[in-house]
């Protein structure tokens, strides 16, 4: 098909140079493709050269620990992304003798890794053919096509992985996959494509009929909780300070955090005050201070957090108390470690 052609002749001299596309191990292109979720390649590629370099193979990451695959993670985001990453790795390591599954239908059953990952793994590193759909090739798709169905809409995969299939090349399917991501990723953008610019400019349906900013259409949108939280960094005379990790399901699972009070609205500083008094009496505190004038912000996909960080001294000797400047060493929310970096904590 004409489309097809012309779009592996567009990659073959727009593609960049990115080092997941120079191989056909598994390995590494399962580490780029699990990073790369909800995440762009700018972001996401100084960390999978950082993750190669210290797990350079899946008996490496398998053998790691979580807390050192969680630090180097740190920012990245989406941290579930990362444990099931590793529990995959001790999977893949320990019980398939190393040896990745070499089909669509074994990598699906893996954790953490689902229909998009599965099919962008089966056809690089395999060359199964069978079409990855993500939010680029939906984009590419309904466009070029004018297709007005929901993405968000529970038949909307199976309607665009079936329009895949008709255009996916059997000999080069690798290939294809590869070039009409990257074309949605670099041409056919989400915001004010340059569509004069386009190979498709005289055969897309939707700039024909000047549609182009409504597709693909997504009418769902995310409820967002706000929260608020106050993060207490503790002091004894020796530098001493407290933090926990947080065990329970949620954002930021296995990671740390200082003492934190949460509350479902901005608590005025008297209020705080008296909550902190009566939560933390046996520290017998001396002062209590706001390191953050303004508030912080820091948005994820469906929550607003709202955070204020105090130093909270106190003259008695904290006990199991963890030394100030080993506070690096620990795989923190960005946020936290932002806040660590920010006032030298």
């Amino acid at each position: 098909m004409d489309f097809s052609n012309s779009l592996l002749l567009w990659y073959l001299g727009n593609k960049r140079d990115l080092p997941w596309r120079n191989t056909t191990d598994p390995y590494p292109i399962w580490l780029s493709e699990i990073m790369l979720q909800q995440t762009r390649v700018a972001q996401g590629l100084p960390y999978f050269l950082a993750f190669m370099k210290a797990f350079p193979t899946v008996l490496d990451l398998a053998k790691a620990d979580e807390e050192q695959i969680l630090k180097l993670w740190q920012g990245l985001g989406y941290y579930s992304r990362a444990r099931n990453m590793h529990k995959t790795a001790q999977i893949i390591a320990f019980e398939l003798g190393g040896n990745f599954p070499n089909n669509y239908n074994n990598l699906i059953q893996l954790k953490g890794i689902g229909e998009y990952t599965a099919a962008a793994i089966a056809s690089f590193a395999f060359n199964e053919v069978v079409p990855v759909v993500d939010g680029n090739v939906f984009r590419v798709l309904s466009r070029y096509f004018n297709v007005a169905t929901d993405i968000a809409s529970s038949g909307a995969k199976k309607e665009f992985t079936a329009l895949a299939k008709e255009l996916i090349p059997n000999d080069n399917p690798a290939l294809f996959n590869q070039a009409i991501m990257e074309f949605g990723a670099l041409q056919c953008v989400p915001k004010n494509p340059n569509c004069e610019s386009c190979i498709f400019n005289s055969s897309c349906a939707a700039l024909q009929k000047k549609k182009v900013a409504e597709l693909p259409v997504k009418s769902k949108k995310v409820k967002v909780t706000n929260r608020y939280l106050n993060y207490l960094v503790f002091l004894d005379n020796d530098n001493n300070t407290i933090i926990s990790k947080r065990i329970e399901k949620g954002i930021w699972h296995n990671l740390y955090e200082f003492p934190v009070i949460e509350a479902e609205s901005e608590l005025n500083f008297e209020t705080l005050l008296n909550s902190i008094q009566n939560r933390y009496s046996e520290h017998e505190i001396s002062s209590i201070t706001a390191y953050n004038n303004q508030q912080i912000i820091h948005k994820l996909s469906h929550q607003k957090l709202h955070i204020n960080f105090y130093k909270v001294v106190v003259s008695k000797k904290i006990s199991n108390g963890i030394p100030l400047n080993s506070l690096r060493n620990f795989p923190f929310p960005i946020v936290i470690f932002n806040f660590i970096e920010k006032y030298s904590i």
